[in-house]
């Protein structure tokens, strides 16, 4: 083993010891494992094609419903685009409500909705290969479209009531305290979306506790992306709009919808991490933890795609070879004179008394049978 190898072998002990290490290093470990970054540019994607519609299909209903309120209409509609830094003003002059006759309206609508469906199924698939799911314990085609409806009505209720929030604050809390109640209910709400989010869009049976921390997490991930997230896209925006031109706008609208879906997943898998304790992690395999295999286990289990296929996981006697521990053993010399010690009778035929004094009533034993029926008693003291 090269000596750089060795260097690498011992940080990754010192790592499995210390929770500090070990419990950050497991959790982007099973990001990778999970293959949560191809699922986050798929909700990217999903969710650059549904946004506009949404918005469409959104600024639909706000028409029907507060038909004699534009000024409120204009001010909903502002709060969710306000949601997308340096592109929501853009997308503002582009948002507009469908209009039509009553039929093809109401097949607008439903098409709108339909084509949405996109980022629910593409979150949900993603939730579930996170939690590492049982293809058969999926939900159905029905099933999945449902939950994914549900989640479209929570953001739109999540929206209204942060738009609420930020009107009604200024009403019952006067002075510079006004943002900071604003703020901290538009927190609270962003909370409660996580958490619902979390346990609807996983069809493993989870309790609040399981996905609290994070919940927790993607609400400030979610807070981080907003006001770092602005100077981000305005980056990208930057140095793209003199190659790219318009299209620097799809750009920067899919580089932050990536980043969001990145650590939605990432706060996922922590709640993966802490529910079964999956850390410590080895880096360098073999040999394997032993939540490194419970993490095969439920990678290889994932895999039943029928309730007639069972699948087991089993680990060769090479999950368990630890290089470094067989480097250290090459290296330690044999004991001098450990063969003439553990043969004495070979040595010294005339001073054989030993088989006699343990066993005095039994005839001479033949050659081999005595040192075979004794071995174990002889080797213990010389390894000892």
């Amino acid at each position: 083993m090269n000596p750089a190898e060795v260097v690498v072998r011992r940080i990754d002990k010192f790592q499995q010891r210390h929770v500090v290490v070990a419990f950050p290093f497991a959790v982007f470990q099973k990001f990778g494992n999970d293959q949560a970054g191809g699922k986050a540019a798929l909700m990217a994607y999903y969710g650059l094609f549904s946004l506009f519609p949404l918005l469409l299909l959104f600024a639909t209903i706000l028409g029907f419903v507060l038909s004699g309120h534009p000024h409120l209409q204009a001010q909903l509609t502002n709060s969710a685009l306000g949601n997308f830094p340096i592109i929501g003003a853009q997308l503002r002059s582009q948002t507009h409500s469908l209009r039509g006759s009553g039929a093809a309206l109401a097949v607008g609508v439903f098409g709108t909705i339909y084509g949405v469906q996109g980022i629910g199924q593409a979150a949900e698939n993603a939730m579930n290969t996170v939690w590492n799911v049982p293809l058969t314990d999926w939900p159905s085609f029905i099933m999945r479209r449902l939950r994914g409806f549900a989640i479209l009505g929570l953001l739109g209720l999540a929206t209204l009531l942060t738009t609420a929030l930020a009107d009604v604050a200024p009403v019952l809390v006067h002075g510079g305290a006004s943002p900071i109640w604003s703020v901290a209910g538009s927190l609270l709400v962003n909370l409660g979306l996580s958490f619902v989010a979390f346990k609807v869009l996983t069809a493993a049976p989870l309790t609040w506790r399981d996905v609290a921390p994070g919940a927790v997490l993607a609400t400030v991930f979610w807070e981080i992306l907003q006001n770092l997230g602005g100077y981000y896209v305005h980056h990208t925006l930057q140095h793209a709009t003199s190659v790219y031109g318009f299209f620097a706008i799809v750009i920067g609208l899919l580089s932050w919808l990536y980043l969001g879906a990145m650590l939605v997943l990432l706060a996922a898998e922590i709640n993966v991490v802490l529910r079964y304790r999956l850390w410590p992690r080895s880096m360098t395999q073999p040999p394997f933890t032993a939540q490194d295999k419970a993490t095969f286990v439920r990678l290889g289990m994932m895999e039943e795609r029928r309730p007639e296929v069972k699948v087991a996981v089993s680990f060769t006697a090479e999950a368990d070879r630890d290089p470094l521990q067989e480097s250290a053993d090459t290296v330690e010399p044999e004991p001098t004179g450990a063969p003439e010690a553990a043969e004495p009778n070979a040595a010294q035929p005339e001073s054989a008394g030993a088989p006699e004094s343990a066993e005095p009533n039994r005839a001479q034993p033949e050659p081999g049978e005595d040192r075979q029926a004794n071995q174990p008693a002889d080797a213990r003291p010389l390894t000892g």
